[in-house]
């Protein structure tokens, strides 16, 4: 009997260290190896997470732009990109199949900065001060 993935539990350790490992071995091929994309020339990659199916077939790579940069036409280009990158993946892995990557836009970075602004504002850090 296998077990069903539930968004209540959350991913299991499984997925989770094949993530990480998904993770690491983007990176790498991403530093080092050039893209013939022009809008990839010149970009340095955040890979902040993935999160990955609980089959292992499928994984969601979330990205942003070291620096800055246009978000969205970068995310387009890796997409456009994914299956070279699978494959250089694949070679760096020990996973029976190398689950196929969708990139997406990392939008933590945008709600912590929000965030922060937040708690910056005068009558909240009134409110937070000890008295």
């Amino acid at each position: 009997m296998s077990k069903r993935y539930s968004s209540a539990k959350g991913p299991s350790q499984r997925q989770l260290r094949a993530g990480e490992l998904l993770r690491h071995a983007l990176v790498e091929v991403l530093q080092r190896e050039d893209l013939r994309e022009p809008e990839l020339s010149g970009v340095s990659v955040t890979v902040s997470e993935i999160r990955i199916s609980p089959d292992l077939k499928q994984a969601s790579a979330f990205v942003a732009p070291l620096g800055g940069g246009n978000e969205r036409e970068m995310v387009k280009a890796l997409n456009k990109v994914a299956p070279y990158l699978r494959s250089l993946v694949g070679q760096k892995i020990t996973m029976k199949y190398t689950p196929a990557i969708k990139f997406m836009s990392d939008e933590t970075f945008a709600e912590a900065k929000k965030i922060d602004e937040l708690l910056s504002r005068p009558e909240v850090v009134r409110d937070l001060e000890t008295k």
